[in-house]
């Protein structure tokens, strides 16, 4: 399960989706399991609370591990702000990265501004930033800036990727 998360605006669909074209993962987008009540709040401007995200992750969780069962390998869109989030989909059983794409507030307020057909509102973006807790120091998150092409951050990503997994699999070997 790779995991592509940050503040909305960061990139995350645009990289989780070319990271299952890359390796053939289903792709998922952590939004798909919000309820029509979460989404509405949004849409309206209104930031969700704690109480609302956990149904909302809890939802991944069981998904991916029944996708586990299948052999399903996946990407998966997800802001991932709050650390008993990320916490809660490490509970899948599945072998779990996170790409935590980061950049500053002004370069992601841009971002957001010029999206189009997105239901969160851009007066958002504080409260993302507000709400996110900080995963550098988590062990299984890898942090990508992404002021860069979209093309140079999936390129560090996929490198990223392939680091971990060739490290992981020289290390089953010795």
């Amino acid at each position: 399960l790779i995991i592509v998360m940050g503040v909305s605006g960061s990139g995350k669909t645009s990289v989780a989706k070319a990271l299952a074209d890359h390796y053939g993962y289903e792709f998922l987008d952590g939004d798909d399991f919000h309820s029509q009540e979460s989404r509405d709040l949004m849409a309206q401007g209104i930031p969700l609370t704690d109480a609302l995200r956990l149904p909302w992750v809890i939802r991944m969780r069981d998904y991916f591990r029944e996708a586990g069962t299948r052999n399903q390998h996946s990407t998966l869109a997800f802001s991932g702000l709050k650390r008993v989030h990320r916490d809660e989909l490490r509970k899948t059983g599945l072998k779990t990265i996170f790409i935590f794409l980061h950049s500053d507030k002004d370069t992601i307020q841009t971002r957001v501004n010029k999206r189009a057909g997105h239901f969160m509102a851009p007066s958002l973006v504080d409260s993302q930033f507000d709400s996110l807790e900080d995963p550098s120091h988590e062990a299984d998150v890898y942090r990508i800036d992404v002021r860069g092409s979209l093309d140079q951050v999936i390129d560090q990503v996929i490198g990223v990727i392939d680091r971990e997994v060739h490290q992981q699999a020289d290390a089953l070997l010795a």
